[in-house]
């Protein structure tokens, strides 16, 4: 498993390759999208950052102090992380290219939307009585394996 902002700092950089940029809003969700497409195809967590059910959706904490500042500009530079991150294995990076392929020229309120809809993880735990309740795995990788069928 990673830290949220090592896979961040890893769709930043693909981004930047493709001349593109992602702003936190697309960051959080990719980051989110990846991690649950790990757990619905492959059984295992790609982060071990904790997910909470936020008022506008599912957030990694660590991930989202770490660049609140850019707003909804886009994210530079490298995210300041934990440097003992083990390497992506194969599959791991083979998931994080088509989640880019598939998600990464989504505006942040698309993938909001995604990750809102009736159903998903967040819509199932939020509360609004309750603050950053955290999406257990279990319940992500249930809805993530049903949308691979």
């Amino acid at each position: 498993m990673h830290d949220a902002r090592n896979i961040a700092n890893i769709l930043v950089r693909k981004a930047a390759e493709d001349g593109n940029t992602l702003t936190p809003m697309q960051l959080l969700k990719l980051v989110y999208i990846a991690h649950g497409w790990m757990l619905g195809l492959y059984g295992v967590p790609l982060i071990r950052n904790p997910i909470q059910a936020w008022k506008f959706g599912p957030v990694i904490p660590v991930l989202y102090y770490s660049i609140r500042q850019f707003r909804d500009n886009p994210v530079v530079g490298e995210i300041a992380c934990e440097q003992n991150d083990p390497d992506l294995v194969l599959v791991e990076t083979n998931l994080l290219e088509q989640i880019y392929a598939q998600y990464g020229g989504k505006s942040g309120i698309a993938l909001s939307n995604l990750t809102h809809k009736e159903g998903s993880p967040w819509d199932r735990v939020f509360d609004e009585e309750r603050y950053g309740v955290v999406i257990p795995n279990d319940i992500i990788q249930e809805h993530y394996a049903q949308l691979a069928e």
